[in-house]
C-alpha cells in the first residue's frame, strides 16, 4: 500500500500545504502537487465575495417586498423557549462525534487508524469551512487535515469523503421519503409530488453511478487514450478509498451512524419548532423529519457558503406551500435553526480552529495499517 509522508520539518503557515518528499512517485492528486488551501485567501477572492454578497442581495430584497409581515420575527424569536433552543443546540452537536465515529470506521476500511476524537476535531474545522467558503471546499480540507498531519493518501482520503456523502445522500433521500409519505398521507401537494420524484431519481443514480464505478470504471478511465497516468493512478487510490471502506461486516454500523447521525438534524428542528409553539403550526415528527432534510439536501448546492439564501427559502417555501405555515412563523423557524446550525459553527469553529494544532500540520492523528481493506 503506497503512502505519503506530510514534511514536518520544513515552517509553513497555518493553511499551507506541506512540501513533498521529491522522491513520491506516486503523487495523490492529478496535478502532481498538493494545492495549496488558504481560506482567507478564499475570502478575499471575487468568487466568494459574490457568492456571499448575492444571497444577501437577495435575501434583503425579500425583506423589504415583506417587511410589514417579517416585522413580527425578531419579536417571535426572542420568545422562544431557551431551554428547548438549548436542548436542539445539544442535540444537533450530538452528530459530530457520531460523524467522526461513522469517518474513522470508513477510515479504517482503508487500513487507516485515526481516533474518533481527532476525527470529529477534522469534521468539525472542515463545517467551518463549509460556513464561510462555497464550492463545499470544507470536503477538500477536511482530507487535506489528514493528509498534513499523517502518511495517509489524500486521494484515498477523498474516497472515504465521497463515500460518506454517498451514504449521507442515500439517508437523506429514504428518510425524506418515508417521512414524507408518512405526513402527507392525507393528500401531497404537486410541488412535495417532484420532491419525490427527485427523491427516486437520487436513490436510483447514486446507485447506477456505484455500481458502473465498481465495476468498469477503471475500464472507461483507461480507455481514454487523452488521460495521463497519473490520473489512473489517481483514480485507483480514489476508488481504493470508496469501495475499501464499506467491508460488508462494517456496512450495517455505517448504516445505522449515518441513521442516527440524520436523526440527530431532524429532532434539531422539530425541537426548534417546538420553541415556539405556535398554535397555528401543526408539523409533527413526521413533517420536522421532511424538512430538515429538505434544508440539509439544499446545503449541497455549492452556490453558497452553507447553501445561504437557498437553504433558508427552500425551508420556508416548504413550510408555507405544504404545511401551511404563515410566512412570519416560518421565517422564524428557519432563521433560528440556521443560528444552530450554521452561525454557531461559525463562531465555535473559529474559536476550534485557533486552539487546534491540526491546521498548522502538527498533530499526528493517523497511520496506516495492515488492516485489509473492506475487512473492518
Amino acid at each position: 500500500m503506497e503512502s505519503t509522508v506530510a514534511s514536518g520539518g520544513a515552517q509553513r503557515g497555518p493553511l499551507t500545504a506541506p512540501a513533498r518528499d521529491e522522491g513520491d512517485r506516486y503523487p495523490d492528486v492529478p496535478n502532481g502537487r498538493d494545492d495549496q488551501i488558504s481560506i482567507g485567501r478564499r475570502l478575499r477572492q471575487p468568487r466568494t465575495i459574490i457568492s456571499i454578497a448575492v444571497p444577501l442581495a437577495v435575501i434583503a430584497v425579500f425583506v423589504f417586498l415583506n417587511g410589514e409581515q417579517l416585522g413580527r420575527v425578531p419579536g417571535l424569536i426572542l420568545e422562544a423557549n431557551p431551554v428547548l433552543v438549548l436542548l436542539a443546540f445539544a442535540i444537533f452537536y450530538l452528530g459530530f462525534p457520531l460523524r467522526g465515529y461513522r469517518w474513522a470506521t470508513l477510515l479504517r476500511g482503508t487500513g487507516v487508524r485515526i481516533s474518533t476524537r481527532d476525527s470529529t476535531e477534522i469534521i468539525f474545522l472542515s463545517w467551518l469551512v463549509n460556513c464561510v467558503v462555497p464550492a463545499k471546499l470544507g470536503d477538500v480540507y477536511r482530507a487535506y487535515l489528514l493528509k498534513i498531519n499523517s502518511t495517509t493518501s489524500l486521494s484515498r482520503t477523498f474516497g472515504t469523503v465521497f463515500i460518506e456523502r454517498v451514504l449521507d445522500l442515500f439517508a437523506i433521500a429514504l428518510l425524506g421519503l418515508a417521512a414524507g409519505f408518512w405526513s402527507f398521507r392525507s393528500g401531497m401537494p404537486p410541488p412535495i409530488q417532484a420532491v419525490f420524484v427527485v427523491g427516486v431519481v437520487v436513490v436510483a443514480g447514486l446507485a447506477l453511478g456505484l455500481f458502473t464505478m465498481r465495476n468498469v470504471g477503471r475500464r472507461i478511465i483507461t480507455a481514454l487514450p487523452f488521460l495521463p497516468h497519473r490520473i489512473v493512478e489517481f483514480y485507483d487510490r480514489f476508488a481504493e478509498g470508496v469501495f475499501g471502506a464499506i467491508g460488508i461486516r462494517a456496512l450495517p454500523r455505517l448504516g445505522l451512524i449515518t441513521g442516527l447521525v440524520w436523526a440527530t438534524e431532524s429532532l434539531r428542528l422539530f425541537l426548534v419548532v417546538e420553541a415556539f409553539g405556535f398554535d397555528d403550526v401543526a408539523l409533527g415528527l413526521s413533517g420536522a423529519v421532511f424538512v430538515a432534510l429538505i434544508g440539509s439536501l439544499l446545503t449541497a448546492v455549492p452556490l453558497s457558503p452553507a447553501g445561504l439564501g437557498i437553504v433558508e427559502a427552500g425551508v420556508v417555501g416548504v413550510l408555507t406551500v405544504a404545511y401551511g405555515v404563515p410566512l412570519p412563523e416560518a421565517t422564524a423557524i428557519a432563521l433560528l435553526d440556521r443560528v444552530i446550525s450554521v452561525f454557531s459553527i461559525i463562531v465555535l469553529g473559529s474559536i476550534a480552529y485557533a486552539l487546534s494544532n491540526k491546521p498548522r500540520g502538527e498533530a499526528r492523528v493517523a497511520d496506516e495499517s495492515s488492516v485489509v481493506a473492506g475487512s473492518a
